[in-house]
């Protein structure tokens, strides 16, 4: 059976280049395919074409489940309690429910159209917005890029980046695709100066500075770390506002991210303050979040500030979420002797 469809926008402006349609099951992702420049998609249900997440919906990766072996095809009454949804970083996607109007005996169904709308919680764009600017020939050139990303052909990809932003220079997204790949290929300085083209072209294209601030990270450059993470922040409205429960960000950013690096960076240059405030975000801004380094950060904090309660909760979740880490048994040590110092404090 074929699923087809659009993508629109709730206002009429253009989409990116890159939206993913992702087939919901019970709240598990079981196909994902790519829409046309032009919005337009397709699904074969049970075709090799389409990439396959898993079967069963239990995560198995995008390169094993592409050699599935599915030319059967999917009864229809495993659509039921399915969806479709856009994903594209920057939008929010209403979803469409295959359990309705599935009773025709077509092999061919047209559900209509997703439609996207902009994501609010950032000032400007996520995605730049150069895109809707280009030539056609650099657009061709950006999508078969992707394509190739998609297919782990990092040499083309890089060759149809280049020249994407050869024939349009001011091609923000392609910049920051071509740092990507170059990234990959841990050519760090190339890859930094594309990342830092795309900033230029458009200050407001937000994933740029996160790359920057990763490999800021990674080379210990705390002040550069603060620099690019502080670019990121000060669009996010939530570190204007005074967090004390978990909420789940919904941007297709990893704020957390953000905030962890920019936790880790104010406290290597001794700003403890900020480090905390930074380190408690990444915490609460993000249940997904995947790094229990800051955990150990939050545990040094604390007992800083003799919260030696609150420090010992923070190592036992960092054990509970790295286990087998390499520094496991030094932190077992460590939490042994916050414990007792913790029920000194309590017995005060």
């Amino acid at each position: 059976m074929l699923l087809m469809g659009r993508v629109s926008t709730n206002d009429g402006t253009a989409l990116p280049n890159n939206v993913m349609i992702e087939r919901i099951c019970n709240a598990n992702v079981r196909q994902q395919v790519y829409a046309t420049s032009a919005g337009d998609f397709t699904m074969q249900l049970g075709s090799r074409t389409d990439t396959f997440v898993d079967a069963s919906g239990e995560g198995t990766s995008r390169d094993n489940s592409s050699n599935r072996d599915s030319v059967m095809g999917i009864p229809r009454r495993e659509l039921w309690n399915c969806e479709l949804r856009a994903s594209v970083s920057g939008f929010r996607s209403k979803a469409v429910h295959l359990d309705t109007g599935l009773t025709t005996s077509s092999r061919t169904i047209d559900v209509g159209a997703i439609v996207v709308q902009r994501a609010t919680k950032v000032e400007g764009m996520t995605l730049s917005a150069t895109p809707y600017n280009a030539p056609k020939d650099a657009v061709k050139a950006y999508e078969k890029g992707s394509e190739a990303e998609r297919n782990g052909q990092l040499a083309n990809a890089r060759k149809y980046f280049e020249q994407a932003v050869q024939i349009y220079p001011e091609y923000a997204s392609a910049w920051f695709k071509l740092g990507s790949i170059l990234q990959k290929d841990h050519q760090y300085e190339v890859a930094r100066k594309a990342y830092m083209q795309a900033t230029t072209i458009n200050p407001k294209f937000v994933p740029p500075y996160l790359f920057l601030a990763e490999m800021a990270f990674d080379s210990q450059n705390w002040t550069e770390v603060l620099q690019f993470t502080g670019r990121i922040l000060e669009l996010d409205p939530l570190n204007k506002t005074n967090i004390t429960g978990y909420i789940v960000d919904l941007d297709p950013l990893n704020y957390a991210e953000a905030y962890f690096y920019n936790a880790v960076a104010n406290f290597k240059l001794n700003k403890i303050d900020e480090a905390e405030k930074s380190a408690l975000l990444a915490q609460h801004v993000d249940l997904r979040t995947r790094f229990p380094q800051l955990h150990l950060l939050l545990a040094e904090l604390f007992t800083r500030r003799e919260n030696y309660a609150a420090a010992v909760l923070e190592l036992r979740t960092y054990l509970e979420l790295a286990p087998q880490a390499k520094d496991a048994d030094q932190v077992r040590e460590r939490l042994a002797k916050l414990e007792k110092l913790s029920s000194a404090a309590s017995a005060n």
